[in-house]
């Protein structure tokens, strides 16, 4: 019965987790639920931040935030979302077991840096990947990159501030 409410609660959100991933990034208006986690996907020294984008709303005791950033710095492009609620749980059950596997789009590892668990993957040919780091049960980072070597991909991560933004989704 649990799992049926929980599948329900996505078939409900997920048309509208689509429409904001879709959606031009628009600035941070008070009313719109993305005001705490605005201050979270900081400005990073050297790149160029696009608009904060997402949506958080609640409905009862199920929460669901998808807060999203682009960055630039010439051709390297870097796209940070934070998430809660079903995005985040969907993601990190896709993330591993903690064992290092082979895919079509690369190698995917799990690590713990820091208290966090992480899964990374990483494409040589196109220096891209992907890192998602678990903020909790129902809570996590990703950053997906394409034009970085993966230790300065991981640097990158590590420029947000991970507790607090464990803090803020709890």
């Amino acid at each position: 019965m649990i799992a049926r409410r929980r599948l329900f609660g996505l078939a409900v959100a997920l048309p509208a987790l689509v429409a904001a991933a879709l959606a031009p990034s628009s600035p941070v208006r008070a009313g719109d639920g993305l005001e705490p986690y605005a201050p979270l996907l900081v400005e990073l020294p050297g790149w160029k931040a696009g608009r904060l984008g997402g949506m958080a709303m609640q409905d009862g005791g199920s929460r669901i935030v998808v807060v999203q950033r682009g960055y630039a710095r010439g051709e390297i492009h870097v796209s940070v979302q934070l998430l809660a609620g079903a995005p985040a749980q969907s993601r990190l059950a896709a993330g591993g077991t903690g064992m290092k596997t082979e895919a079509s789009h690369g190698p995917a590892t799990t690590a713990t840096i820091d208290g966090f668990k992480l899964t990374r993957t990483f494409q040589a040919s196109d220096k891209s990947g992907t890192i998602l780091i678990a903020l909790g049960p129902a809570a996590a980072l990703s950053l997906a990159f394409k034009g970085l070597g993966e230790d300065e991909a991981l640097a990158t991560a590590k420029s947000f501030d991970w507790k607090a933004m464990r803090a803020a989704v709890k």
